[in-house]
């Protein structure tokens, strides 16, 4: 170890009341341990700051003074803050140069792809990065090649010498997250109609012509995939032109993948597309879009703005709960959140609040957010419609050691999906779990998904079911999402008027050569034709009446299936109709198992009853008696399974003489059996029900 040489040792004095040294006494402790010296004497004039000064080239005190922690810094996380060149341009833009439009189409049209095309284009991340589809940030879209959740980004584009500030928000196709589209469509003045070149108009861009077209927004056709060898662009048009009445003159002809024509995208915004309305010096009004959960930050707004500005430290209200907040940080996606020393009326951001908003229940999605005083002023904004959860199923940890920790999970999802409802239940096979409701299968499996891959848990999801509606003769009625509520022999059922089941209407889109298949699987699953018609001399739009039972247990897979995958399918509500619904649950021994029961149509309970017992027998270890298992509805018995008890050989100890010896102890092995099987108890495990569940979804 490297000695100092210091002066000879003396000992330390300091003038009466001066101000202590912090460190002083430690390092008068310390250094005779790690140096063989003495400390030197240091004295300091009298009510002077306290300043130590050691004759040593590695040691050196001074003084230390407080430094205010950065703006930027709020909760323990930092965003990234735009440079202040490009907030400079951003600011000196008017609002008849904004621009606000999403990207519409069917599930796999390259939308997430044309996104990564159009920030390369304007600069917001650089070209040939590696990054595909950057505007999925989360794992299971990118593992599933899908969009889950809608996303947003602003750009800055420069178009025939004048900057243009444009905010694109990239939607989900898939029919389960529609809600997402819808809430997209308010923040926009107009939407690119993305089409396959090769797969035509489909069931889902129909849907989502119609929705943008109530909400009055501007629609630009936009083929894509266009560099195919099986693209057909002459159709593709015709369909746009066909159904949609849309101009097919002023669509743009693309591919996504290669790049090829996608600077020609961007100026069909600026050109056809409206700028946002509103004022800077108006009252501020803006509605929330969108919410997510931040460890450190709390409930983070994606926001709207119509009217005003808003900068940090404001005092903002919501009209809806009558709240008040103070702004911490705005900012935009830029593509990830970055801060901004404001935003203006037509900009579409972020914004969290200092202190947070902890509970997200007070960020209603649909809200409209106002200045401090100002709430009787401003006519609040037109909400949304909650979307309400057409699937249930219940879910259960594999061990219930795990219960507290998957149930903050579970909440932590919640919190960022607020399409899900949750409700905590009890199983007598399966212990505590929670009952989920969910928009479509799709939802619900992505959902299992985001909980294994972000949170490591692993869950027993039971099969799903929908919603039914019981009404009694006295008026009254009531929904039924758990099978555990149906009633069942014990209730006077001369109270009951009838039984209610949801039903849709569904839209397929299909290929003539497969009509036949499509409307024999239509009609094997209790479905009504409504309409069909040929919009092309080889496609045919089908609209069919089905229950939603029906359609969540696998019909989109039988579906392709049955169309070698040609076909796509929409549907929305219908409300409910009178059915002859019952409850079928799985017997063992005589004893229900109540994690495994389902309510259907009286005209299934054969079929489904035969696969349940073939099916739970595989898991079910033999005893030493005969366990019976048997599928009911009510007190009827529709199909029965056995499995036969380990069997002792008691006559092995004879060797000949009278037989009736044999037979008596044949007869006394038997009784002894009746006498376990009265009493003996199956014990089922988990894993026998997550194997049965697993197989049975």
């Amino acid at each position: 170890m490297r000695k100092c040489s210091l002066l000879p040792a003396q000992r330390l004095a300091l003038p009466p009341r001066a101000p202590a040294l912090p460190c002083a006494r430690p390092l008068r402790r310390l250094l005779p341990s790690i140096y063989p010296i003495s400390l030197a004497q240091a004295q300091l004039p009298p009510r002077a700051p306290p300043r130590l000064s050691l004759n040593c080239p590695t040691l050196t005190f001074r003084q230390f003074s407080t430094t205010p922690a950065p703006a930027a810094v709020t909760h323990g996380r930092t965003n990234p803050r735009i440079s202040p060149d490009i907030e400079q341009r951003m600011a000196a833009i008017p609002l008849e140069r904004f621009r606000n439009f999403c990207i519409v189409a069917h599930v796999d049209h390259g939308k997430s792809t044309l996104s990564d095309r159009l920030l390369e284009h304007t600069g917001t991340i650089p070209p040939g990065a590696g990054a595909k589809q950057i505007l999925d940030k989360l794992d299971v879209e990118r593992e599933r090649g899908i969009t889950v959740k809608a996303q947003t980004c602003t750009m800055l584009y420069n178009y025939k010498g004048e900057d243009y500030l444009i905010h694109l928000v990239d939607t989900p196709g898939h029919v389960d997250f529609r809600a997402e589209v819808s809430r997209s469509y308010a923040s926009c003045g107009g939407a690119l109609l993305l089409v396959d070149a090769s797969q035509g108009v489909q069931a889902q861009t129909v849907a989502n012509f119609y929705l943008a077209f109530a909400q009055g927004l501007t629609l630009i056709p936009v083929i894509n995939k266009v560099d195919l060898p099986s693209a057909d662009p002459p159709r593709a048009l015709e369909q746009i032109t066909t159904n949609f009445e849309l101009d097919a003159s002023k669509a743009v002809l693309v591919s996504a993948k290669t790049g090829l024509n996608v600077e020609s995208v961007l100026p069909a915004v600026i050109e056809n597309i409206p700028a946002p309305v509103g004022s800077d010096t108006a009252p501020l009004k803006l509605l929330l879009v969108d919410s997510w959960y931040d460890n450190y930050r709390g409930v983070i707004l994606l926001v709207r703005l119509f009217d005003g500005t808003i900068k940090p430290g404001d005092h903002v209200i919501s009209i809806a709960t009558r709240k008040k907040y103070i702004v911490g940080e705005v900012g935009i996606m830029h593509p990830m959140e970055t801060a901004s020393s404001m935003l203006r009326a037509g900009q579409v951001g972020y914004i969290f609040f200092n202190p947070g908003m902890k509970n997200s229940k007070e960020a209603k999605v649909g809200d409209t957010f106002t200045n401090v005083g100002m709430e009787n002023v401003v006519e609040p904004c037109p909400g949304f419609e909650e979307p309400q959860p057409m699937v249930f199923v219940g879910a259960f940890p594999t061990d219930q050691t795990e219960f507290q920790r998957l149930d903050e999970s579970i909440n932590q999802l919640v919190i960022n999906d607020r399409s899900v409802t949750l409700q905590k239940e009890a199983s007598e096979a399966l212990g505590q779990g929670w009952r989920l409701g969910f928009l479509g299968t799709l939802h619900c499996s992505v959902f299992q998904d985001r909980l294994r891959q972000e949170h490591g848990a692993s869950i027993i999801i039971t099969a799903p079911s929908v919603p039914f509606k019981i009404l009694y003769k006295d008026g009254t009625e009531k929904i039924v999402r758990n099978p555990a509520e149906f009633p069942d022999g014990d209730v006077d059922y001369s109270k009951i008027d009838k039984y209610m089941e949801p039903m849709v209407l569904a839209t397929i889109t299909v290929p003539e050569e497969y009509l036949g298949k499509t409307i024999e699987l239509c009609e094997s699953n209790r479905g009504t034709q409504v309409s069909l018609e040929f919009f092309t001399k080889t496609q045919v739009i089908l609209k069919y009446r089905l229950p939603l039972a029906n359609l969540v247990d696998d019909f989109f897979g039988r579906l392709k299936g049955v169309t070698k995958g040609y076909a796509s399918l929409d549907y929305e509500d219908a409300g409910y109709e009178p059915s002859d619904i019952v409850k079928l649950q799985l017997l063992v021994n005589k004893i229900p198992v109540d994690a495994i029961s389902r309510v259907m149509h009286r005209s299934q309970v054969q079929y489904i009853g035969r696969q349940w017992v073939e099916k739970f027998k595989e898991f079910v270890d033999r005893q030493l008696f005969e366990v019976v298992i048997q599928a009911a509805v009510g007190k009827k018995i529709v199909a029965r399974e056995t499995v036969k008890p380990v069997r002792k050989d008691v006559t092995a100890k004879l060797y000949g003489g009278d037989p009736t010896r044999r037979m008596k102890l044949l007869e006394k092995q038997k009784a002894g059996r009746k006498k376990l099987q009265a009493i003996g108890n199956v014990n089922i495990d988990s894993k026998a029900f997550q194997g049965f569940l697993a197989k049975d979804t």
